[in-house]
Order: C-alpha cells, then sequence, then structure tokens
C-alpha cells in the first residue's frame, strides 16, 4: 500500500502531540511492507525545500515553509495535496481539521482514497484569531464532504460529528510515546532545586486553552508547603500570552518554566513528579496525560469529556473545568492523599497498557485503509507477527 501524510510538521517527533503519533504510527506500516510519504514543513525540519530524508522508513519530504505563524500549517498542506495528485498514493491521510481544508484536491484530480484523523476541534483553540477558526471550520466541513473515512481520537468527538452531520466515525485512540532513560540520581532535577515527588508538572504547549494560568493562579492560592510547580513546554505563536504567564509567576521562586524539554531530561522530570495536572478546555485525546499515567505518574485534570474518557473508575482526579476554586480543592486533596493517589495511579498505568497500545493503533489505522480501498484484512496472526518483527527492532 502506498501512503501519504499531510498535516503534520515532520519528523524526528519535537513538540507536538500529532509528530508524536506519527513517528509511532508510520515506522510500524513500513515494517509491515507498506510505503509512506510524509509531506514536512521545511521551518520545522530545517532542510531545503522538497528535500527527503529516511525517518525509520518513512520518507519525510520537506515542503518550502517560510515560518510564518499560523501560515505554514495552510501553505505545507496545499503543497502536499498538490504533489500527491500525481504520486499515484492509495491513501491520503491528512491529520488535523485545517489541513483537511485541502482534501478536494486529491480527491477530485486523483484516485487516491481521502483519510482524515480528528486529533481535536481545532476551531475551538483560544489561539487562533476569528479568520484562522474560520479556515479551520471549513476544514472540517471540506472533510465531512471529501474524506472516505474520518477516524477521530476520543469517544466525545465521535459524539460531535454523529450529532452535528449524523456522519459514522471510526473511534481510535492516542497512545503513549515511551520516554527515554533518565537518571536515576536525580541530577538535571537537582539542579532545577526540585525534590522527587515533590513537585506538580504541567506539560504541554503554553497556549490559552490548556489553561496552565488557571494552574498558576492555583498554586499560588493553595501554597502548598514544600511543593514547587513546573511548566515544561514552549509557546505556539503565543508570544504574548507566555509572556502573561511569566509575570503572573514572577514573583514566586517556587514556579519554574524549563521550555522545551526533550530525550532523558523530559523523561527525568516526569517520573521524578509527584502530580501531573492539565487544566485544559479543549484536547483530542491528550498525549502527553497518557504518557503520565504509562508511566505512574497521579494526574488531576480538567472534567472535559476527553479527560473523563482517560481518569474513570477512580484513576485520577478531576475538577471543574475553568474553575479556579475546584483545581484548589483537588490540589489540596491530591497532596494530602499521596497514597491514595498512588493506588488511582496504578489503576490508569494499568488501563493505558490494556487500551492504548501503539501496535493495535497502527493495525486499527491500517484496517481503515484496507476498508476505504476494499481490500481483504489480513488475519490478526499476521498483525501480530509484523508487530513483533517492529518490536524488536
Amino acid at each position: 500500500m502506498k501512503i501519504a501524510v499531510i498535516g503534520t510538521k515532520g519528523l524526528p517527533p519535537k513538540q507536538g502531540g500529532i509528530e508524536h503519533y506519527c513517528a509511532e504510527v508510520y515506522p510500524r506500516m513500513v515494517a509491515q511492507g507498506h510505503s509512506v510519504d510524509l509531506y514536512a514543513r521545511s521551518s520545522y525540519t530545517q532542510l531545503p525545500a522538497y528535500h527527503r530524508q529516511d525517518f525509520k522508513g518513512v520518507q519525510v519530504i520537506s515542503l518550502p515553509c517560510p515560518g510564518l505563524r499560523g501560515f505554514d500549517a495552510f501553505l505545507s498542506s496545499a503543497l502536499g495535496a498538490i504533489s500527491c495528485i500525481s504520486k499515484s498514493y492509495d491513501v491520503v491521510h491528512f491529520h488535523a481539521l485545517g489541513p483537511s481544508l485541502f482534501t478536494w484536491l486529491p480527491k477530485i484530480a486523483s484516485s487516491s482514497k481521502i483519510v482524515v484523523t480528528c486529533q481535536g476541534l481545532d476551531w475551538q483553540r483560544d489561539k487562533w484569531g476569528k479568520a484562522s477558526s474560520q479556515l479551520i471550520l471549513l476544514g472540517e466541513k471540506a472533510a465531512v464532504r471529501c474524506a472516505d473515512k474520518i477516524i477521530v481520537v476520543s469517544k466525545a468527538l465521535s459524539s460531535y460529528f454523529q450529532q452535528t452531520y449524523s456522519l459514522d466515525t471510526t473511534f481510535i485512540p492516542n497512545g503513549p510515546a515511551s520516554y527515554a532513560d533518565s537518571d536515576p540520581d536525580f541530577s538535571y532535577g537537582t539542579s532545577l532545586g526540585l525534590t522527587k515527588s515533590r513537585y506538580i508538572i504541567f506539560l504541554g504547549r503554553l497556549v490559552p486553552e490548556k489553561c496552565p494560568d488557571l494552574l498558576i493562579e492555583a498554586f499560588q492560592k493553595l501554597q502548598p508547603e514544600g511543593w514547587k510547580l513546573v511548566l515544561i513546554g514552549g509557546n505556539s505563536d503565543t508570544n504574548t500570552y507566555t509572556k502573561q504567564l511569566f509575570q503572573a509567576a514572577a514573583n514566586n521562586s517556587n514556579i519554574l518554566f524549563t521550555g522545551e524539554l526533550l530525550g532523558s531530561r523530559l523523561a527525568e522530570i516526569v517520573r521524578g513528579s509527584g502530580l501531573f495536572v492539565l487544566p485544559s478546555i479543549v484536547e483530542g485525546l491528550p498525549l502527553a496525560m497518557l504518557e503520565g499515567m504509562n508511566e505512574g505518574i497521579p494526574v488531576l485534570a480538567s472534567n472535559i469529556a476527553p479527560h473523563q474518557q482517560l481518569i474513570n473508575k477512580g484513576s485520577g482526579l478531576l475538577f471543574q473545568v475553568r474553575n479556579t476554586e475546584s483545581c484548589v480543592q483537588q490540589l489540596a486533596w491530591a497532596i494530602e492523599h499521596p497514597e491514595e493517589m498512588k493506588s488511582m495511579a496504578a489503576k490508569a498505568q494499568m488501563n493505558v497498557h490494556s487500551n492504548y497500545s501503539w501496535s493495535n493503533i497502527s493495525a486499527e489505522t491500517l484496517k481503515v485503509y484496507e476498508s476505504v480501498l476494499g481490500t481483504e484484512r489480513r488475519s490478526s496472526q499476521q498483525i501480530a507477527a509484523d508487530n513483533a518483527s517492529y518490536s524488536r527492532r
């Protein structure tokens, strides 16, 4: 099967859930004998336009992008869609709603089947202005009209498409990426003035819809003795908002901004934390939370539907979305009940191991491709053998 991927910044992954998703799924498909071309942004890969590089068998093709806020995603998606027309791909897979604005190009100008993955309702995100939000919403409508199948990463998104468009979608959740090995001596954490299990982490882009400002406010109201708050992540076209966060925390030495962390340093700070908090108002299915759960870190999150899907049956704590006082109360309870939180974290870890496997996600995505192409599914034994072969690499 010959597959094209549009809508991702590029590989290898740096910051961004879609990039980590692609890094897990598409090498597995290549290992099973499929061909994957992933169209990327030159502003992200830092490579010349139309340069090709190999990432675990995936061919990453850099498209010319100037690095302009909000423009690169649309330009790279348009150029990727145009590039697909003459390449005889079996499937063109668009990731996210904004890039899906260009699903009509390969739909009308090629025989390729079109698949769209919706990771979240991006037009709801505060970082986009009114014009950009409208374009992303048009991308959603284009996906509904042009896609042969839409994949959604949460049950809430499945309900949204059914209620809004009377459209049946395929639910395939995200999975957690594996963290790198980390320093057992906690040297980097110590250099930041941190003590193991005595700090809270926020991990994600510093953008309004993830509400790190609410967490900062809640932490400053609570002032938990002996605890610190660590915010891990860079901005995403949100310089003004990021500056506001720095100002809000300027007089509190117990609040740290690390910027974007990668590799062993990120793994060390996550594994050493006592609590993972995600106060978002908009999510698809958050990879960062899944990865924290996979590491056995206790979790507190806003009670939006995607978070409720992950935090159920005593596997974590929820607070009322946009409600600082509710966040303060749940933070206090979590800090005062460490043994109960450890028990919740163990349940969450078991749930992730059982239900969010990348091998299963890859296999289910291939089933979608095969269904839109009308080809027969491979046997479960063959899929298991292929996945075992990939895992040994």
